[in-house]
Formats: C-alpha cells, sequence, structure tokens
C-alpha cells in the first residue's frame, strides 16, 4: 500500500499517515508543546481522525522538536486561578477526553520521547501502549511541586508500573532520565535520538503487518477490563471474549492460512 501525506489545518498538530502508521505530531515549540486547551482540543480532533481512518494501524505520538511536551501552558496557568469549579472540572474532563481516546482506543499507540515529557506531557507519553525514549529524555510527574495533583494521570498509570515506583514519582514530583524510566516501566525501548524515526517506524510497521486489528481491539479492551476483578468473573469473561474473537473475520482468516501453510499478512 501505498503512503499518503496530508497535513491539517491546525498549525500546532501535524498529521501524517505512512503505510498504516498514523502520526500526531505536536508542533508548538514556542510553548514547549504545552498541554493549554488548543492543544488539547488539537490533539483530540486527530487521534480521533486516526481512530476512524482504517487505512490507520498504528498510532506514533511525537513531537517536531526537542521538547516532547512540558506539560502545562504557563500562560493558562494565570487564567486558571480565577475559574470556578465548574470550569476547573470541565477543564479536566477536557485532557481526560484526550487521555481515553488513547488509552480506550482501538489502535496500537505509541509515544516517540525525545526531551523533556513533564507533567501532563508525561502522561501523555506513559498513556500510549508502548513508549520510546532517547538517552536525553526526562520524565516526570511535576504537579505537586506547584500545589496540583497529578489526579486523571494516576488512574492510568496504576496499571503500567509498580505501586512503589507509582508513589516514588508522585509523591516526590521527581525527574527521572530514560535509563531510570525504562527500569521502572514507564519506558518500553530506549534509543540513539537519531535513530528514533527510523526504530519506531520499523517496529509501527511490524505490528500493522504481523498483527491482527481485531485481536488488538480484544486484547486492549481486556488489558482495560480484568484489572480488580474476581478470579472466577475474569475467567467467564475471558471464555466469553475467547468465544467473540473466535467467529470474526481476522480468526477465520487465520485459521484458513494456518492450515494452508500460507504466510499471512494483516
Amino acid at each position: 500500500m501505498g503512503s499518503l501525506l496530508y497535513f491539517c489545518t491546525i498549525p500546532m498538530v501535524i498529521t501524517e499517515i505512512k503505510s498504516r502508521v498514523g502520526y500526531v505530531t505536536l508542533n508548538h515549540p514556542e510553548k514547549r508543546n504545552a498541554l493549554g486547551p488548543e492543544m488539547v482540543n488539537a490533539l483530540k480532533t486527530e487521534i480521533q481522525s486516526h481512530l476512524q481512518n482504517p487505512e490507520v494501524k498504528v498510532v506514533v505520538l511525537k513531537s517536531s522538536s526537542q521538547v516532547f511536551c512540558a506539560g502545562a501552558d504557563l500562560s493558562y496557568l494565570s487564567k486558571i486561578r480565577d475559574f470556578t469549579r465548574e470550569e476547573n472540572l470541565a477543564d479536566s474532563q477536557n485532557l481526560r477526553q484526550l487521555f481515553d481516546l488513547i488509552y480506550n482506543g482501538d489502535k496500537i499507540f505509541v509515544s516517540e520521547v525525545v526531551g523533556p515529557a513533564l507533567a501532563g506531557g508525561c502522561g501523555l507519553a506513559t498513556i500510549c501502549d508502548f513508549c520510546f525514549a532517547s538517552s536525553e529524555s526526562t520524565f516526570g510527574y511535576t504537579e505537586s511541586k506547584i500545589g496540583f495533583v497529578p489526579a486523571l494521570v494516576m488512574v492510568y498509570l496504576q496499571h503500567r508500573i509498580s505501586g512503589n515506583h507509582l508513589r516514588d514519582l508522585l509523591l516526590t514530583g521527581r525527574i527521572v532520565d530514560g535509563e531510570e524510566a525504562i527500569g521502572m516501566g514507564l519506558v518500553n525501548r530506549l534509543v540513539l535520538s537519531g535513530d528514533m524515526d527510523a526504530e519506531v517506524f520499523d517496529f509501527a510497521q511490524g505490528l500493522c503487518n504481523s498483527i491482527s486489528g481485531s485481536s488488538i481491539k480484544y486484547i486492549k479492551t481486556m488489558l482495560r477490563n480484568l484489572p480488580g476483578m474476581a478470579m472466577d468473573k475474569a475467567l467467564d469473561y475471558a471464555a466469553e471474549t475467547n468465544a467473540d474473537a473466535r467467529k470474526s473475520e481476522d480468526c477465520i482468516k487465520g485459521i484458513d492460512s494456518f492450515l494452508s501453510k500460507q504466510k499471512i499478512s494483516w
């Protein structure tokens, strides 16, 4: 399949589709890609577009600069000092909608982190299914240092890293480098910054060609639903999912290919 390239009308976010890999590039370097309302809404729009596009199988989040995302927009912080509780709740729900698109999306998300990923930006990077980082990358949930609470991030992060690491990062607000982040489970792979684009594309392309889209949907749904389930309920749910998956077009195609000893390409 050929490659398609297009650019959205929102300059702070650039989108591209390359051989079934959809890119969402944060492109607001003068604000260090801060998550102000305009950036959040732009990301929501472009991620939703990739999720709805059948030509996209893997979505990559990256930055056009040497900062992945520095968290909150400082100029916007000065405004929220005077927000009502209702306005603050609406603002928080807007960010939650962005995170939910990634966490609940039926496609694989990969973050490509070069430089700082801090506060909400760290949440954006680590909520993805896979996080690739360079040795120059830094990660930190620094909200507590200015009286904020990394509340939304905490809900998602508890499913990614252990309780000890969770408490360490959230309660201290300290910043860790890529080496320490991979040891904590925040990062999946460390890559040289010069090799990052090629490494991430090769990884994403490999997933596109070797993994069933239907399987991705079932697996991501189960990963969200299983934590906290009682054993009997979890096994009932697993059996039902298994039965449903066996009737999917992808599974039937996979069985036919396996029985005929033909290599399958998704």
